[in-house]
């Protein structure tokens, strides 16, 4: 699985994430972010076109991949903001207590193996009165399709660098000491099993 997650699992993870009905996801949630930013697990820079200029003052991006960062096709000398790319793990974020205004997580959340420290960090590093923007894929709600998704969940996650089809992402939020602002939730185009989506604000507990 070497070769495999190297070369190949990069290249799958970002046409995936890319497609259309992803990015109009993506819109709906990361122009929200302000002040100095915090991106979890940013990949290859699929957000970077949403950000508001005018509300972000520095955009620090981390992610465990160089490969997958490595795609991106951004000239980061030439944005409207600071920004800085670190290899990191959500586990262990390198930065100080109270760092960040906001936080920025999409389609993430669903492949972090240690959910309760990825939280427990960010509520570190978030500011008192910063918000975690989040958008999402997880559990769906009828009961047909959640089972599919946990049918194929072990294959998938093997297959898929770790991704989760059934994570209750809702309940994982709120179990990991944040409250939940606004949310919406929606099937996507796609196939069901990985189509229902969740985006909306939370705040610390």
């Amino acid at each position: 699985m070497g070769i495999y997650n190297k070369y190949l699992l990069p290249k799958i993870i970002d046409w995936t994430c890319s497609k259309k009905p992803n990015m109009k996801q993506r819109e709906k949630i990361v122009p929200e972010a302000f002040g100095n930013v915090l991106e979890i697990g940013i990949g290859s820079g699929l957000n970077m076109s949403f950000y508001d200029k005018g509300k972000v003052k520095s955009l620090t991006g981390i992610d465990p991949s160089n490969e997958i960062w490595n795609k991106n096709q951004i000239d980061t000398t030439n944005l409207p903001f600071e920004f800085q790319f670190v290899q990191a793990f959500a586990e262990e974020i390198p930065a100080d207590n109270n760092a960040y205004d906001s936080a920025v997580v999409t389609y993430t959340l669903c492949s972090i193996p240690d959910l309760a420290s990825a939280f427990e960090e960010l509520r570190r590093v978030i500011k008192p009165g910063g918000v975690l923007l989040f958008c999402e894929h997880g559990k769906a709600p009828d009961k047909a399709v959640e089972k599919w998704q946990n049918f194929v969940n072990p294959l998938w996650k093997k297959l898929g660098g770790g991704c989760n089809l059934n994570r209750d992402i809702p309940d994982l939020i709120l179990q990991n000491g944040f409250k939940i602002q606004q949310m919406d939730t929606m099937y996507i185009p796609g196939w069901k099993p990985a189509s229902f989506n969740f985006w909306g604000r939370a705040v610390t507990d």
